[in-house]
């Protein structure tokens, strides 16, 4: 785009919007990134810090009416590249849009604008004796309308679900700026097509969130108790997290930290962590928590770990803070390639063994966290930095590449999936054709120009 295209377009923006319109290059500059460490080539045409529904509708009718890209973005935390801004687009973001708009005891549900921080909801809900369940590592810092574009899973998941299970309906503005209201604020409705559900995990690609009616429950009755277990590996580790969902347990969260991670972990946070292989870490909730958790670590010594139970709830967030840790940890030692791949918890112990074999074929550090009663793991590829590319991408070496794609094909040959939360974004669009096949990805992109005929919404995102 000509700077004198920018110029025109900048000038007819700030008459529309206002001061929602900032052009600072200090500003734009820092919208070339997000938290997966790519890096546009250059910074946006400009941010749309939109502040109401109208707002968004205006961007995108003008956006639309000149065929320019727009990309939606929240916090811009994403871990796959989904959120960043390049030249000649706009970046749309509903940050300042936080507001709780509605909170309804009776029907358990609350209806909030996209921008708000799934803590600070929680905070919110707290004083009412309730809580949003989806629980993303990032959750002090990524936005509930983040959560839902990437379908965000996190730690207690394996109690109480993803996002799309805590979403009842959403307001979303579509390319053209025409508003879309879909879903229920009933517990059941299937009248016509679930457009709900569509758009959660769409990552930007068919519209912009602006309003979401969510699912909450009544916060846990009784304690929450946390177990720690070390093992001499991670497939011991992975045995006993299996057994443990085998035995008809409910833990709201169950994770594994491998060697490699616990080594890095221990570094950043400078604690001595290098006494053991692997560390399960078990969260029980609710009512018969502590007697769940005694199960748990008893089933867990019984399959060789060495566990304890943490004295009180304080001790065991500090066990967990360690593992939210993880991404610090990780980025303190360079470049990092975040993987998150799922597999069928029986399939668990392979993928971490097909792990430590590619990690020693290639010659590549690997260090690997996994939310075990989910199968997803998040292998991380470090490595250091060789600059970038014409894309502004991170240049990242062959071996890491082909290790990454050793470990994709082991994914889907042990029945599993390339993402199992972070999404597609810029980082795994290479490989999602061949998981999901050529009639499922046409299918798709179809669908995308249903919602999105200019193609302006997140382009190179995803598909």
């Amino acid at each position: 785009m000509s700077h004198e295209h920018v110029d025109r377009h900048r000038a007819a923006l700030a008459e529309l919007l206002g001061p929602a319109l900032i052009v600072e290059p200090a500003v734009l500059e820092t919208l070339r990134a997000d938290k997966s460490g790519h890096l546009s080539g250059a910074p946006p045409l400009a941010l749309v810090e939109a502040r109401s529904i109208e707002d968004v509708q205006a961007t995108l009718r003008y956006a639309n009416e000149h065929g320019i890209p727009v990309v939606p973005r929240g916090a811009g935390t994403g871990l796959a590249g989904g959120a960043i801004g390049g030249a000649g687009e706009l970046v749309l973001s509903t940050r300042a849009m936080q507001r709780v708009l509605e909170l309804s005891v009776a029907d358990e549900l609350v209806v909030v604008e996209p921008g708000i921080l799934n803590g600070d909801l929680n905070d919110q809900l707290a004083a009412h004796g309730f809580w949003f369940a989806p629980d993303p590592a990032s959750r002090a810092i990524s936005t509930i309308g983040g959560n839902i574009a990437t379908n965000a899973g996190g730690l207690s998941c394996v109690k109480y679900g993803v996002t799309r299970e805590a979403v009842l309906g959403l307001a979303v503005v579509l390319a053209d700026g025409r508003l879309l209201r879909t879903g229920h604020r009933t517990v059941k409705g299937v009248t016509g097509l679930d457009l709900a559900a569509l758009m959660v995990g769409s990552e930007g690609t068919l519209g912009v969130i602006v309003e979401a009616t969510l699912r909450v429950r009544p916060r846990p009755q009784g304690t929450a108790d946390t177990v720690s277990v070390s093992f001499a590996s991670t497939r011991d580790a992975a045995r006993a997290a299996s057994a443990i969902m085998a035995a008809g347990m409910q833990p709201s969260a169950l994770e594994i930290l491998d060697a490699a991670a616990l080594r890095a972990i221990g570094d950043y946070l400078n604690q001595d962590l290098s006494d053991r292989g692997a560390q399960l870490l078990i969260r029980t909730d609710g009512e018969g928590a502590a007697e769940a958790a005694q199960r748990a670590l008893k089933l867990a010594a019984e399959l060789g770990g060495r566990g304890e139970l943490a004295v009180s709830v304080e001790a065991g967030e500090e066990l967990f803070a360690t593992r939210r840790a993880f991404h610090g940890a990780m980025a303190a030692r360079g470049e990092v390639l975040i993987e998150d791949v799922a597999v069928p918890r029986s399939a668990l112990a392979d993928m971490f063994d097909e792990l430590e074999r590619i990690g020693a074929q290639f010659d590549v550090d690997i260090a690997t966290v996994a939310h075990a009663g989910d199968g997803n793991l998040h292998p991380n590829f470090t490595f250091q930095s060789q600059g970038f590319d014409a894309a502004g991408e991170p240049i990242v070496p062959d071996e890491v590449w082909a290790a990454a794609d050793a470990m994709f094909t082991a994914a889907l040959r042990l029945g599993g999936t390339l993402t199992g939360e972070h999404g597609v974004g810029l980082l795994k669009r290479r490989w999602l054709r061949t998981e999901i096949g050529d009639v499922s990805f046409e299918l798709q992109r179809e669908i995308k120009r249903v919602f999105d005929p200019r193609g302006i919404l997140n382009p190179g995102k995803v598909y």
